[in-house]
Parts: C-alpha cells; sequence; structure tokens
C-alpha cells in the first residue's frame, strides 16, 4: 500500500499576471494632473505589507485640507481641518493669548463682590447692627479672589509651553497627512474603479474654490474666538434686533415676538371657532375613560386584582401570574391602588383609540404606497416632536385634565402601531394572495382570512409598542392635570421628595413590566399554536 500526497502550490500576490499598462492608464485617468507620480505611489502601497503607509504626499503635508478638498476626499478635508484648527488654536494662544484672562476676570468680579460686602459690614456698624457676616463674605471672597489671581498669573506664564505643545501637534497632523494622504486617496481609487459614477476624480477647480471658501470662513473666525481674550461681541451673540429690524423696521419687536404673538392670535381664533368640535372630541375621550376607571376602581379590589392575575396565568404562564401578583401586592400595600388603576385607565383609554384607528390606518398604508409616503411626514412628526410640544396646542383646544391628557398621549402612542401594521401588511408574501385570488376570494375575504393573519404577528407587536409608548407619557400628562402615578412623580418632583418618588417610580414600573409580560406572553402562546 503507497502513500499519495498532494502539493499545494501556493501563489504569491507578486506573481499574479497584471496588466500594468491598463492598471497605470487608470491611475492617471482617476488622477489626472500629476498622474506620474501617484502610478509610482500607488504601485508602493499595493506591494506593501505592512500598517505604515510606504509613501509620503509633501503637496498633502504643506496644504493639508486644501489638499484633500482638490482631490475630493473630503472626510479627510473635514477631519484634517479640525485637527489643524486645534493646533493653530493652541499657537494662537501661545503667541498673543492670555491663557489665564478667564481665571484673572473671576478674580476681578470677586474682588469687586468683596468690595461691596465690605461697604454692606460698614453700613451695618453704622446702623448699630453685627457686621460680622458681612465680614465674613468678604474675607471669602478676597481669598477666592487671591485664589483665581494666583491661578490666571501661572496658566499666563504657561503660554510658552502652549506655543510649543501648538507647534508639537501642527507638526503631528501635517506628518499624519503627509504619510496617510496616498493611502486614502488610494481607497479612493479603489472605490472609483467599483463604481466610477459616484466617486470623485481628478483634481477640481470647483473644489479647490469651495475648499478654499471653506477654509477662510470656519479657520480664522474660529481660532480668533478661542484665542482672543475679548473676542468682538458678534461672534457670541447672533445680533437677533439687527437681523429684526432689517424685516420689520426700526422698533422694539423682533421677529420671535411679532410670529409668536401671530402664532398665538391664530391659535385663539381657531379654539373659539372649533370650541363644539373639540368639546365633542373631549366628550368621547372622557366617556371611553369613565367606562374604564368604573370597571378598575368601581369593581372591588379582590376582583380585580384576581382577573388580572389569572390574566397573566392564562396568557403567559404561572411565572408571569406570580410576578403580577406580587408586583400588584406592591401597589396596594403603599397605598398606590388607586392612583395605579387611574393610571391603567388612562393607558387603557389612549391605547384603545390608538387601537381603533391606527390598525385600520396600517391596513390602508400597507396597502396604498401613495398613501403611505403622504402620511410619513406626519408619522415622523408625532414621533419625533418633543412630548412637551404636544401639550402646548392641546391646552389651548382641550383644556386640561385626563382627556386632554389622552390626546397627548395618542399623538406620542399611535404611530408604532400605524407603522408596523403597514409593515406587515406589506411583508405578506404576493404569491399567497394571488394563489387566494385564484380560488374565488372577494377583497374582503383576502384581507380578513389571509392578509390580516399573516400579518398578525407584526400587528400584535406594533400594539405592544403603543402600550408602551403610552405608559412612558403618565407622568408628563401629569403636567397639565392629569392624574394616576405621574402626578405622585410630579408632587415629589415638585417637593423634592425621594423617597415617595423612587416608590411611585417603581409603581411605575411593575405596571409597565406586568402589561409588557402579559402581552408578549400572549403572542408567544399565539405563535407556538401556529
Amino acid at each position: 500500500m503507497t502513500d499519495s500526497t498532494t502539493e499545494l502550490k501556493v501563489t504569491a500576490a507578486s506573481d499574479i499576471d497584471v496588466d500594468h499598462d491598463a492598471l497605470d492608464a487608470s491611475i492617471r485617468q482617476f488622477v489626472g494632473p500629476n498622474g506620474a507620480s501617484y502610478v509610482t505611489a500607488f504601485h508602493k502601497i499595493h506591494n506593501a505589507t505592512g500598517w505604515m503607509p510606504p509613501t509620503f504626499n509633501i503637496w498633502a503635508a504643506l496644504l493639508g485640507p486644501l489638499w484633500a478638498a482638490a482631490r475630493g476626499i473630503w472626510g479627510m478635508f473635514w477631519g484634517f481641518l479640525i485637527l489643524e484648527m486645534i493646533a493653530w488654536v493652541q499657537l494662537g494662544r501661545g503667541l498673543w493669548g492670555n491663557p489665564g484672562a478667564a481665571f484673572l476676570d473671576r478674580a476681578e468680579t470677586q474682588f469687586v463682590r468683596a468690595a461691596e460686602f465690605l461697604q454692606r459690614a460698614e453700613a451695618a456698624k453704622a446702623a448699630g447692627e453685627d457686621p460680622a457676616r458681612f465680614e465674613k463674605l468678604a474675607a471669602n471672597l478676597t481669598k477666592a479672589a487671591e485664589d483665581s489671581l494666583a491661578q490666571g498669573q501661572a496658566a499666563s506664564s504657561e503660554a510658552f509651553g502652549i506655543l510649543l505643545t501648538g507647534l508639537a501637534v501642527l507638526l503631528a497632523v501635517k506628518l499624519a497627512q503627509g504619510f496617510f494622504g496616498n493611502s486614502v486617496y488610494e481607497r479612493q481609487y479603489s472605490r472609483w474603479r467599483i463604481t466610477p459614477g459616484s466617486v470623485e476624480s481628478g483634481r477640481k477647480t470647483a473644489n479647490i474654490m469651495l475648499g478654499l471658501f471653506l477654509v477662510a470662513a470656519i479657520a480664522p473666525l474660529t481660532i480668533y474666538k478661542f484665542t482672543v481674550a475679548s473676542p468682538s461681541e458678534l461672534l457670541n451673540v447672533f445680533p437677533e434686533k439687527e437681523v429684526s429690524q432689517v424685516f420689520l423696521g426700526e422698533g422694539n419687536a423682533t421677529l420671535f415676538s411679532t410670529i409668536a404673538s401671530w402664532l398665538e392670535a391664530r391659535i385663539d381664533e381657531t379654539a373659539r371657532a372649533g370650541a363644539d368640535v373639540f368639546d365633542g372630541v373631549t366628550a368621547g375621550v372622557r366617556s371611553v375613560l369613565t367606562t374604564l376607571t368604573v370597571a378598575l376602581s368601581g369593581t372591588p379590589w379582590p376582583v380585580v386584582m384576581l382577573v388580572i392575575c389569572v390574566t397573566a396565568w392564562r396568557a403567559a404562564g404561572p411565572r408571569v401570574a406570580i410576578f403580577t401578583a406580587a408586583s400588584l401586592a406592591y401597589i396596594a400595600m403603599l397605598g398606590y391602588w388607586e392612583v395605579a388603576m387611574e393610571t391603567v385607565a388612562l393607558v387603557g383609554a389612549a391605547v384603545v383609540i390608538c387601537v381603533v384607528f391606527g390598525i385600520p390606518l396600517g391596513i390602508w398604508f400597507g396597502k396604498s404606497q401613495r398613501a403611505y409616503k403622504a402620511a410619513e411626514p406626519v408619522l415622523d412628526l408625532m414621533q419625533t416632536l418633543p412630548a412637551f410640544v404636544y401639550l402646548i396646542p392641546i391646552i389651548a383646544f382641550f383644556g386640561t385634565g385626563n382627556p386632554p391628557g389622552i390626546l397627548a398621549t395618542i399623538i406620542f402612542g399611535m404611530p408604532p402601531v400605524i407603522r408596523l401594521t403597514a409593515l406587515g401588511m406589506r411583508g405578506v408574501p404576493e404569491s399567497i394572495k394571488e394563489a387566494a385570488t385564484a380560488f374565488g376570494a372577494s377583497r374582503f375575504q383576502l384581507l380578513k382570512d389571509v392578509e390580516v393573519p399573516l400579518a398578525l404577528p407584526s400587528i400584535m407587536a406594533g400594539v405592544n409598542q403603543t402600550i408602551l409608548m403610552c405608559l412612558s407619557m403618565v407622568v408628563i400628562i401629569s403636567l397639565i392635570g392629569g392624574g394616576g402615578l405621574g402626578k405622585v412623580i410630579l408632587e415629589a418632583l415638585q417637593y423634592a421628595a425621594k423617597g415617595p418618588g423612587l416608590l411611585g417610580g417603581f409603581a411605575i414600573l411593575f405596571c409597565a413590566m406586568v402589561i409588557d409580560r402579559i402581552v408578549q406572553g400572549a403572542f408567544r402562546r399565539e405563535d407556538l399554536k401556529q
């Protein structure tokens, strides 16, 4: 019996046949002016094996961001522009800046304040009162001023060290630009070979002019601002009054006050004109809230607790039921039962309205791309606008209390159920819908028996997200008169009551966890059944 061996031949990268003429022509086409030097540099980079770039670009080192802009390497332009500005700021602080100016200004202010307290002490003596308190304050401020003065003098003596640091940073940045310029440019060349139309190539005059403009507009002002002890007020404060006078003429009015007054007048007019509509909406929301409040708060607490625990057992299993019972016991024993049930009623009313309107809208948006495109900016606005901003028009149109708080919660909580319902509807395979249509299913049957069941996991995930987002608004709606546990947290914040605030916060946490565990457990069991 003979052994056979297989010889493996490893081919080195240098042994691979490369059409060097075509590669050189491609590099020249990409680079444009000064192509020969870049051909040599790119070949060295291709043949290198270490991490250190084997080339040095003198123009990248000298011109820095301007070279990067000319070559269309905008990431390198911004990065090295920032680094060079940091170096020039250090140089400016060392050459003509005053590093201790802030400390010296603080010392001057403290000396003035100390003199004021001494004057008050003299006045107290003249009035026959005890001047010790003012004298003590003056002594403390004088000591602080002397410390600030010493720090300012020490900082001013470090100007030469700051200058050397700036030179070292500038030299390091220039060397980095020179060593890594060709490597970065070679990566851009590699991307250009793959997608020539989407990657900049050559040296363009437009890029040079844009780079010069950006450097001239950014660098001098930034360096001046950080190196001069008392820079121009124009660099610190936007000239709002002067700009307003250009549009509004001479006077005390500003664009802000004018626009704000106009908006307030329009909102008041709308609120008066649509009072009946707004009152009707509030009445509808209040009816849903009243029904849930009666069910949760009017029913004996043992019955409500038992129903919730059994629901948790049936939906998510015994572990979640035990956790639910422990959470409800915590809420009840600390006296939060009524406000917790009010919180659940608020969240429940908001969720019911979100689901009733959100799921049909999601189905419509999932089946109509045009409708979804039209509604997407509105959904983005509802989710990204800070929640406190919702409260302003809510108060203007609907007043304060629990129903307006629910309306604010709906604005914040409805987008997830709409988006995820639309996502689930779009995720139904076309082949399944075509098969159902081929077997004679009507549009309603297709929706009811095919599309909605297949999109149900995504719809239920949207409902879960809506529930949790509505619960997160509990504290915020307390700012406009909403009740529940949010009111407990608001009072704790107002009076800095740390203990009651933490206990109320844990109550909200347990409510959220119980709802989340029950809903997620029900989803998992539905998935297992399927």
